[in-house]
């Protein structure tokens, strides 16, 4: 337990492991766990890039890199969630920590990972800065919330109101068309220009809401035994087609938080 960092307010406990992506282990309310457990689930930060990168290329003006294909025949989900990170502060209730950006990433920067729990919250963000040269990037979390809760309660429910779903062709990428959300199950993107909303509620148990300014959510709920609900700063193959730049004037911020209540 000594490499793991322990967060508690109220009855809120949080629980990072800084050596293993700079994930969240485990988040119990009261005692019960709401995170899936397991070595790749918890959540875990998605940067410099979201979801899928198609055939792992992006281009960066004229010039195309290549990404390792971990997902064939995609990139997915960034490089910090396999790295250790630096715990820079810590405090009963507040986390930072560091990742620098480097090999296989193209460009030389470092990501920034605060963590902040209340008694009914947990706010979380992420700074991604730029050391020398410029790049698009992305930042997002990646939550795997366990479907039921193990106290005999009904399956959690997901609630959100998106503008639209972004289009997924047979390559798991998204076309670029936008349409009417559709049922699920899903593992889709969807626009949500107000900033992400989604509740979900273990009936009679927990509400939890997540919440961000970012306008993009993936959500991902196929699985028999948890869904996940990813606010991110861009949609999938946004590094394409919706680059943010970051320079070193200029961090790339992103903010979530989950506030939670019991019935």
């Amino acid at each position: 337990m000594s490499n793991l960092t322990r967060l508690t307010a109220g009855d809120a406990e949080l629980i990072i492991n800084p050596g293993h992506g700079g994930r969240i282990e485990s988040l119990r309310i009261a005692g019960t766990e709401v995170l899936k457990q397991g070595e790749r689930y918890g959540s875990f930060p998605m940067v410099p890039w979201c979801g899928r990168t198609a055939y792992g290329r992006f281009r960066d003006g004229a010039v195309t890199h290549e990404l390792p294909v971990n997902a064939a025949p995609h990139a997915i989900h960034g490089t910090v969630r396999d790295r250790a990170w630096t715990v820079a502060r810590v405090s009963a209730t507040e986390a930072v920590l560091t990742c620098e950006l480097d090999d296989p990433w193209p460009y030389k920067g470092r990501v920034t990972q605060v963590l902040e729990l209340a008694e009914d919250r947990l706010t979380l963000k992420f700074g991604v800065e730029a050391y020398d040269d410029s790049f698009p990037a992305q930042a997002g979390w990646h939550p795997w919330f366990t479907r039921n809760l193990g106290r005999g309660g009904e399956d959690v429910r997901i609630g959100f109101a998106p503008e639209w779903q972004e289009e997924r062709g047979d390559d798991h990428m998204p076309t670029g068309r936008r349409i009417a959300p559709l049922p699920g199950p899903w593992d889709d993107c969807f626009g949500m220009p107000g900033g992400v909303d989604v509740t979900l509620t273990w009936p009679g148990e927990l509400e939890l809401k997540v919440t961000s300014r970012a306008e993009w959510v993936v959500v991902y709920d196929e699985p028999e035994d948890a869904v996940c609900v990813e606010p991110q700063s861009g949609p999938p193959n946004g590094l394409n087609t919706h680059p943010r730049l970051v320079t070193p004037i200029d961090p790339l911020e992103v903010e979530s938080v989950w506030a939670w209540r019991r019935p």
